[in-house]
């Protein structure tokens, strides 16, 4: 199969984890926010047929008539699934519960792994960050998203079986680099929901650092009240309450993103 490429000045990550309730989504939004914050220019894509990205930007299911299902089918192109966040800088393709049938019908459909990276490609110029919220799950979703980035961020809550479910991961993305995207790359892993009260947080830290040592951002993000109650409100953290610790870690995981892509960029 001819590779579909995307070369551009966008950087594009997908923020991943197969395991539901890390933290994948809340990452999502509050990193391309910080990073809307400091004048970069932000899309999300949200490929997660739940729709939290969308529903945590205040983005009203009746204003999803055109979405990201309608794009990885062919049917639309991208630009014209674009919703304007009310952050300025950051952009929101969103996602519905047509999603939910996608991957039986992927299957069936040619370049059925790089959709998405041919959607992409009349966009990859428009904006500085590309950032794609994928499904609590290795399906062929999350493996469209991991065919059209350049990196990863995989969140990782401190809990007991997180690295059993991080070397699932790992082994997904060898594969997908080896076959179908050589220049894929974990940029960083996320600790989340750290609990500084619970001596489990700080021992799994310690073991992830000990396992992936400088993939590991030094930024952690903290169990959080405003955090957890921003979805409900319709924005991000960042917006509902900024002085949080929370928001707070999240704009300094932010700064920890743009120094490693300059750095892998240039190298």
């Amino acid at each position: 199969m001819e590779e579909l490429r995307i070369v551009g000045s966008s950087r594009i990550l997908a923020i991943a984890n197969q395991k539901g309730g890390v933290g994948k989504t809340t990452t999502a939004i509050n990193l391309a926010t910080a990073l809307a914050a400091v004048g970069k220019t932000v899309l999300i894509i949200d490929i997660d047929p739940q729709g939290n990205a969308s529903t945590g930007l205040g983005i009203d299911r009746h204003a999803r008539e055109k979405n990201v299902y309608d794009v990885i089918m062919g049917d639309i192109p991208m630009k014209t699934a674009i919703c304007k966040s009310v952050i300025p800088n950051l952009d929101l393709v969103p996602s519905t519960a047509d999603l939910t049938g996608a991957e039986l019908e992927l299957i069936e459909m040619p370049h059925r792994s790089h959709r998405l990276t041919m959607a992409l490609q009349a966009v990859k110029s428009d904006y500085d960050y590309i950032l794609i919220d994928c499904p609590p799950s290795l399906n062929l979703l999350t493996l469209n998203a991991l065919v059209a980035v350049q990196s990863v961020i995989v969140p990782l809550q401190c809990e007991f079986f997180a690295l059993e479910g991080l070397s699932l991961l790992m082994k997904t993305i060898e594969r997908v680099k080896s076959t179908l995207n050589p220049e894929l790359e974990i940029q960083g892993v996320v600790l989340t929901m750290f609990d500084k009260r619970n001596r489990l947080s700080d021992q799994v830290a310690q073991d992830v650092r000990d396992y992936l040592g400088d993939k590991v951002y030094q930024t952690v993000i903290p169990r959080n009240v405003r955090v957890s109650e921003a979805p409900s409100h319709g924005k991000p953290a960042l917006i509902y309450d900024h002085r949080c610790a929370g928001s707070q870690a999240y704009i300094k995981l932010a700064s920890e993103v743009i120094k490693r892509e300059k750095s892998q960029f240039a190298a």
